[in-house]
C-alpha cells in the first residue's frame, strides 16, 4: 500500500534561479523526494497546483511520463515541468522540515549546502547564500538584506524573522543569484521564500506534538474550513519551549533557551472564479533566557602583555585577593559561562496583508499590500566575561513597515510576461544604553587609574536614533519561445532608493553629569583633565544626521536550449546592485577622536552574476541530476568591520573594492521506487575579497601603537606584544566569512508496508545528514576566530497510516562538538568567546490530521 496525503493546494514560488536544490524526504515515499522549480513569471499564489490537476497537467505534457517524480509548476502561467523550466528554486517541503527538525531558518542551512545562517541574538543574525547577503558580524539598520526573506509573498525587511518557528509551513524554497525582476524588493545574492499553508474549502486539520531531552517541547495545530460557499478560514498555531544550552554559573540557570509562541490566521473570499481575496494575520513572540557565550581561547595580540586577557585577569586577581576571577571552564564543550550582565531577547513580530488575484483575459493581476511590525527588547553583555566591565548593553528597537505590490501576468502562444510595481516605507527607532561597571577601570585603563574604579563606574552612552527608509521599483520579465527548443528570457528593473538617518550619543559619568569631549583633554593635563580624558576614550558623544538617495537599473538575461527531452541547458547573466547604506550604530574616529562623517554613508554594490547549468533526469525520470556553476563579483562590497573599541566603533559600514563568489553546485535525486527515496547535495564555494586595501586589522595585528600614518603596513609581527600596529591591513585575496569551501548535504528513507492496530501503514526508517569544511567568523579574517569543519547525523525511524504519524528521532547522533560563532571581545584583549553548537537530542513526535 502507499499512503498518499498531499497538500489540497500546491502553492509554488516565482523565480529567476536554476534549480539546484533536491530533497527527498516527505510524507509518503512516492511523495519524499518532491521538489519544484517555477518560471519566470509570478508569485506563490500564482503557481497553484492542486493533486488531481496535477497528475491531470502531467498527462497533458508528456503522455509518455508513467514513472518517475513529475513535479507540475504553473508560474510562467501555463502548467509545465519542473525540469523544463530554466530557472532555479530549492523547495524543501513542510513535512520534511517538520521530520528532519529543521523548524526555523537559522536550522535549514543544514539542508542547504549554499546557505550560511549565523546568529547570536535574533537581530546580529547574518543570512547568506553563496557566501553573499549580509554583512557578516553586528548587524546595522542602515543597509539592505542581500537575500530577501518572503512569507507569502511579503517581504521582512530584518532578518530577525528568520529565527522564528516555521508556523504552518506548505514550503520553503531558497533561491540562488541576483533577483529583482520578479520580485517586489531587489535582492543580489538570493532569496528564502517561505509559503504558508492557505485556506481550503474542505475541512482539515492537523495537530503536532514532540517532546524531548533538554525539556524539549512541541506544540502545532491547524484547522481549515468554509465559512460559507465563497468564504474559507484558516487559523494555526504553534508553541516551542526548551532549555537553554550554556549553564550560567553567575545566575545558576541555564540560558540561550527556546521560549516562542506564533499565531496565524486567513480570510479567503472568492466571490466566483476569476477572484480571491485573501486576508493574512499574524503574530509571533519570543521570550528566552537568551543570548550569552563562553569562553574559547586566547589569541595574543599586539597589545602590551601585561594589558591583554591573562595579564589583565592576574591584575584583578592580585588587586582583589578575596575575590579572584577565573572562568568556569576553558574547555566550551563543557557548555559553562559566567556572564554577569541581564540577559534578554524579547522579540515580537508580526503584521497582516491583504493579496488580491484577479484573472483579467489572457492573465492575472495580483495586488499585495502588507504592514509588518518587530519589536526588540535585548540586554545582552558584550564584554563576554564575569567582570563587571560593561555592565549594561542594550538597543531596542520598534519598526514598521508598509509595502505595496502590483503584478500583472500574460500568457501567450509564444510569449509571457510579467510586470510589477513594488513600493516599501519603513521606519525603524532606536534606544540604546552601553554602561561601564565596576570593574571597567582595572580593565581598560592603566597606571594609577585602574585601580580607581570611579572613573568608568556608570558612565553610560546613551543613543537615540531612527532610521527611514523608502523603496520603489518598477521590474519586468519576458519569455520568448523562440522555436520549441530555444526560449530567451530578458528582465529589467528601475529602482529609487531614499535614506535619512539620526543618531545622537550622550554621554554621562557615573554622577550623571553630561561630558564633553570636544576637544579631549590630553591625559597629562591635571587630573581633572586626566579623567575626562580616559572617560572620553571609552565613550565619545556623537551626532549625525545622514541623508542619502540613489536610482539603479539592473537587468538580467536567460538562454535555455533543450538538447533532448530530458536535457535542458541554460545561462544567465545579470546585472543587479544592492542599495547605498548608512551607518545607524556609531562612527569610527578621526586622529583629533572626532567622528569620520566621510563614513556616514556607503556606496551602492555593483553586482555582475554569470551562471550556466545543465538538468537532466534519467531511468524513467526516477533520477534526477542537476549541474550549475557561477560567478558572482561584486565592487564596492557592503562589509561589516570591527575597530575593537568599546562604544564607538563596534561595528560599522564599509565598501570593500570588490569581492568574487564562483563555484559548483551538483545534485542529485533518485526515486527507486515507492519505498526507497535518496538525494545527495555538494557544492564547492570560492568567496574571496578580491581587493580589500584598508580592512580593519584582525585581533593578532591589533592593539598596539599605531605604525606612522604614512609607513607601509608591516604585518611581520603577529600576536607580538608592544608591537607596532597596522592602521589598516589588506586582507585581498582572503576569504569570506561564514563560508565554507565545501558543503554536502545527503538523505534517505526507506519503508516497508506493515499493519499496526488495524491499520495499514509503513513503518519507515531515515537518515540525513550534512558537512561544512573550515570557516572564519571574523570579518578580517583571524587565525584565532577559524572554525573546524564538522558533519552531523540524524535518524528517525516511525510509522505512517493513513491520518497518523509517529516517530523517533535522534539528532547530531554521534554527538560531534561544533562551533555555530565566534566573536572577538572588545578592547584587543585577545578574548575570543562563542556559541557551540547543539549537543546530541532526542525525542519523539506524534501527528494527526483529517
Amino acid at each position: 500500500m502507499t499512503a498518499k496525503y498531499p497538500s489540497a493546494r500546491r502553492r509554488l514560488p516565482a523565480s529567476a534561479l536554476t534549480l539546484s536544490f533536491l530533497l527527498a524526504l516527505g510524507a509518503t515515499p512516492a511523495l519524499a523526494a518532491e521538489t519544484s522549480a517555477d518560471g519566470a513569471g509570478a508569485d506563490a499564489a500564482d503557481a497553484t497546483v492542486g493533486a488531481a490537476g496535477a497528475a491531470e497537467a502531467a498527462g497533458q505534457i508528456d503522455d509518455d511520463v508513467s514513472r518517475g517524480d513529475v513535479i507540475i509548476v504553473t508560474a510562467r502561467r501555463r502548467q509545465e515541468t519542473a525540469q523544463e523550466v530554466p530557472v532555479a528554486i530549492s523547495v524543501i517541503r513542510g513535512d520534511s522540515i517538520e521530520a528532519t527538525g529543521n523548524f526555523n531558518v537559522v536550522k535549514l542551512q543544514q539542508l542547504a549546502p549554499t546557505l550560511q545562517v549565523y546568529t547570536s541574538n535574533p537581530r546580529n543574525t547574518s543570512v547568506n547564500i553563496r557566501g553573499l547577503g549580509v554583512p557578516f558580524g553586528l548587524t546595522s539598520d542602515g543597509f539592505e538584506q542581500g537575500v530577501g526573506i518572503y512569507v507569502d509573498d511579503v517581504y521582512n525587511s530584518r532578518v530577525a524573522a528568520a529565527t522564528f518557528d516555521f508556523l504552518d509551513v506548505d514550503q520553503v524554497e531558497v533561491l540562488r543569484g541576483p533577483q529583482g525582476t520578479l520580485y517586489g524588493k531587489n535582492t543580489t545574492a538570493g532569496a528564502i521564500n517561505i509559503t504558508t499553508n492557505q485556506p481550503t474549502f474542505d475541512f482539515e486539520g492537523r495537530a503536532e506534538v514532540s517532546v524531548g531531552n533538554l525539556k524539549y517541547r512541541q506544540a502545532k495545530a491547524a484547522i481549515s474550513g468554509p465559512l460559507s460557499d465563497k468564504i474559507a478560514a484558516r487559523l494555526a498555531i504553534a508553541a516551542t519551549s526548551r532549555r537553554g544550552t550554556l549553564f550560567n554559573t553567575t545566575s545558576d540557570r541555564w540560558i540561550n533557551e527556546q521560549d516562542n509562541l506564533g499565531l496565524r490566521g486567513q480570510l479567503l473570499f472568492e466571490p466566483n472564479d476569476d477572484l480571491g481575496i485573501t486576508l493574512s494575520g499574524d503574530y509571533s513572540k519570543q521570550d528566552p533566557e537568551g543570548f550569552g557565550t563562553a569562553f574559547v581561547r586566547v589569541g595574543r595580540t599586539q597589545r602590551a602583555l601585561a594589558r591583554q586577557y591573562d595579564g589583565l585577569v592576574a591584575a584583578y586577581n592580585a588587586a582583589n585577593p578575596t575575590r579572584p576571577y577565573a572562568v568556569p571552564s576553558r574547555n566550551i564543550y563543557d557548555r559553562l559561562t559566567d556572564i554577569d550582565a541581564s540577559l534578554n531577547a524579547g522579540n515580537k513580530i508580526g503584521g497582516a496583508s491583504l493579496r488580491v488575484k484577479w484573472d483579467v483575459g489572457p492573465g492575472t493581476f495580483t495586488s499585495i499590500t502588507a504592514w509588518r511590525f518587530w519589536d526588540w527588547k535585548p540586554e545582552n553583555d558584550r564584554d563576554f566575561t564575569g567582570l563587571s566591565i560593561v555592565s549594561r548593553s542594550q538597543n531596542p528597537s520598534q519598526q514598521d513597515q508598509y509595502s505595496q505590490e502590483f503584478r500583472y501576468n500574460y500568457e501567450g502562444d509564444r510569449v509571457d510576461f510579467v510586470v510589477g510595481l513594488f513600493g516599501f516605507k519603513q521606519r525603524i527607532d532606536t534606544q540604546g544604553t552601553e554602561q561601564q561597571g565596576a570593574d571597567a577601570s582595572r580593565w581598560s585603563l592603566t597606571g594609577a587609574q585602574a585601580g580607581i574604579p570611579g572613573i568608568l563606574e556608570g558612565l553610560t552612552a546613551s543613543n537615540t536614533q531612527y532610521l527611514k527608509s523608502t523603496s520603489a521599483a518598477a521590474y519586468g520579465q519576458l519569455s520568448w519561445k523562440v522555436t520549441d527548443a530555444l526560449t530567451i528570457q530578458p528582465g529589467l528593473r528601475l529602482n529609487y532608493d531614499k535614506k535619512t538617518g539620526f543618531y545622537q550619543r550622550i554621554v554621562t559619568n557615573g554622577a550623571g553629569q553630561v561630558l564633553n569631549c570636544t576637544p579631549i583633554p590630553p591625559a597629562t593635563s591635571l587630573p581633572a583633565g586626566s579623567v575626562l580624558a580616559a572617560q572620553c576614550g571609552v565613550y565619545q558623544p556623537q551626532l549625525t544626521q545622514p541623508s542619502v538617495s540613489d536610482w539603479n537599473f539592473s537587468y538580467d538575461f536567460n538562454v535555455n536550449y533543450k538538447l533532448a527531452r530530458d536535457i535542458l541547458a541554460y545561462a544567465t547573466y545579470a546585472k543587479s546592485f544592492k542599495t547605498i547604506g548608512i551607518n545607524q550604530n556609531g562612527l569610527p574616529l578621526n586622529a583629533d577622536n572626532t567622528p569620520n562623517l566621510d563614513a556616514s554613508t556607503v556606496k551602492p554594490e555593483s553586482v555582475n552574476h554569470y551562471e550556466i547549468g545543465l538538468k537532466t533526469q534519467f531511468l524513467d525520470r526516477r533520477a534526477t541530476f542537476n549541474l550549475s556553476a557561477f560567478r558572482t563579483e561584486i565592487k564596492n562590497f557592503q562589509a561589516t568591520v570591527n575597530g575593537g573599541q568599546f562604544g564607538t566603533v563596534r561595528g560599522y559600514l564599509a565598501n570593500a573594492e570588490k569581492v568574487r563568489s564562483q563555484g559548483i553546485e551538483a545534485d542529485f535525486k533518485i526515486v527507486a521506487n515507492d519505498r526507497l527515496t535518496a538525494y545527495a547535495n555538494g557544492a564547492y564555494t570560492d568567496a574571496k575579497y578580491k581587493s580589500f586595501t584598508n580592512a580593519p586589522c584582525p585581533p593578532e595585528l591589533s592593539g598596539g601603537t599605531f605604525q606612522p600614518a604614512n609607513a607601509v603596513p608591516d604585518y611581520s609581527q603577529p600576536g607580538v606584544p608592544g608591537a607596532l600596529s597596522p592602521r589598516q591591513c589588506d586582507i585581498s585575496g582572503q576569504r569570506l566569512p561564514g563560508v565554507s569551501e565545501w558543503a554536502f548535504s545527503y538523505g534517505a528513507e526507506i519503508n516497508a508496508p506493515l499493519d499496526l492496530f488495524a491499520k495499514e501503514g509503513q513503518l519507515y526508517f531515515g537518515i540525513d545528514g550534512n558537512y561544512r569544511s573550515r570557516w572564519n567568523s571574523n570579518a578580517s579574517p583571524s587565525i584565532y576566530t577559524e572554525v573546524k569543519g564538522y558533519a552531523l547525523t540524524n535518524f528517525r525511524v516511525g510509522f505512517r497510516s493513513d491520518g497518523v504519524d509517529v516517530f523517533g528521532w535522534v539528532r547530531n547522533a554521534f554527538d560531534v562538538n561544533y562551533i555555530e560563532l565566534l566573536q572577538v571581545a572588545p578592547g584587543n584583549t585577545g578574548l575570543i568567546a562563542g556559541t557551540p553548537g547543539d549537543e546530541r537530542t532526542w525525542g519523539g513526535t506524534i501527528k494527526f490530521s483529517f
